[in-house]
């Protein structure tokens, strides 16, 4: 899917300067004491048919981020289209009616899932809210995809104890997909999944997605998996994007160091020689209190006294490339 070109294609997702704080509160009258800044000024979009596939340690704000667009989280501000639609103004009856077309596949699919009723039902429950059809079309239609992610008839009718992680995660990409949606936010969907499961799960999202004609923002910690499914690719840092580009070009020529010190702890499978691995000194700041200037200068190997004072911005340093480094855009 990677070498699909998409620059010809409309954006589906627009997000520009997304921010997303959480308040801390504390005292007898548990004022806000703090804020907790896992998303901070955020801007990117998604094309029609795309895969965005979005990387950092944890804590970083990816998931934040994919909630956030959704609006299962508030956003403390930005702006975020979909398809044209601002989504952050729309009323409930009016979202209502847009989670048709955007979904979410969770990380942990048994905690998504009630276990007191059969999967049959989870997987048309959405169905059933935006009273779609009859009860026969609506119970024909939730088999039909059923047996598109590789489950069969008879397991509607049991419950999510009864399955393997990877059975479950299928009927988690089943209960996205009965709306037919246009957007999915797959949530690292396939980190808690064995190697060998994870590489069926993977294959499964690519066929959906060309089958359907789906888009996603794909998060993820684990850099290989993400070079496997992603189209375009995003780093994040505490809160901030500090890289975006196409998938070959981010993995052939990283421009930040965070993203460099990242794809020095893949291994080269079946080469003689090692990466130059890059070690990281310290710890991830807190997001309480995030260092000034570049976030990642405390730990960075390159780092300049400028670093520590301003902010870089992030910028177009190549075209398709994006970033904020000061090393890569000195002016």
């Amino acid at each position: 899917m990677a070498e699909q070109s998409h620059a010809g294609r409309p954006d589906l997702i627009r997000v520009e300067n997304l921010t997303k704080h959480f308040p801390v509160r504390g005292g007898v009258l548990q004022r806000t004491i703090a804020q907790v800044q896992a998303v901070d000024n955020v801007s990117f979009t998604i094309k029609k048919g795309e895969t965005l596939g979005m990387v950092g340690e944890s804590g970083c704000g990816k998931t934040t981020i994919g909630r956030t667009i959704l609006r299962l989280t508030e956003p403390t501000s930005g702006r975020m289209e979909f398809d044209g639609k601002d989504v952050f103004s729309l009323q409930p009856a009016e979202m209502k009616d847009l989670r048709r077309n955007m979904q979410i596949i969770f990380q942990d699919p048994y905690a998504s899932l009630d276990p007191r009723v059969p999967i049959g039902d989870s997987v048309m429950e959405g169905l059933k809210i935006h009273n779609i059809g009859t009860s026969k079309e609506q119970y024909d239609a939730t088999i039909n995809i059923l047996k598109r992610v590789g489950l069969e008839e008879y397991h509607a009718r049991r419950f999510p104890h009864e399955f393997s992680g990877g059975q479950r995660q299928r009927i988690g990409i089943a209960r996205a997909l009965a709306l037919r949606p246009q957007f999915i936010v797959c949530d690292e969907p396939v980190s808690a999944l064995d190697v060998s499961i994870q590489s069926q799960v993977l294959n499964l999202l690519r066929d959906l997605q060309q089958e359907f004609g789906l888009t996603y923002l794909f998060i993820a910690h684990n850099l290989s998996v993400v070079e496997h499914i992603s189209d375009r690719v995003a780093v994040m840092y505490l809160g901030k994007m500090v890289e975006l580009a196409d998938q070959k070009a981010l993995y052939e020529k990283p421009l930040h160091p965070y993203t460099r010190a990242l794809l020095s702890a893949i291994p080269i499978p079946g080469a003689r020689g090692k990466r130059e691995r890059t070690i990281l000194k310290g710890d991830v700041p807190s997001p309480l209190n995030p260092p000034s200037g570049c976030r990642f200068h405390p730990r960075c190997p390159v780092a300049m006294d400028i670093c520590g004072e301003k902010e870089p911005a992030f910028i177009e340093t190549e075209p398709g490339h994006w970033a904020a480094c000061w090393k890569t855009n000195p002016d």
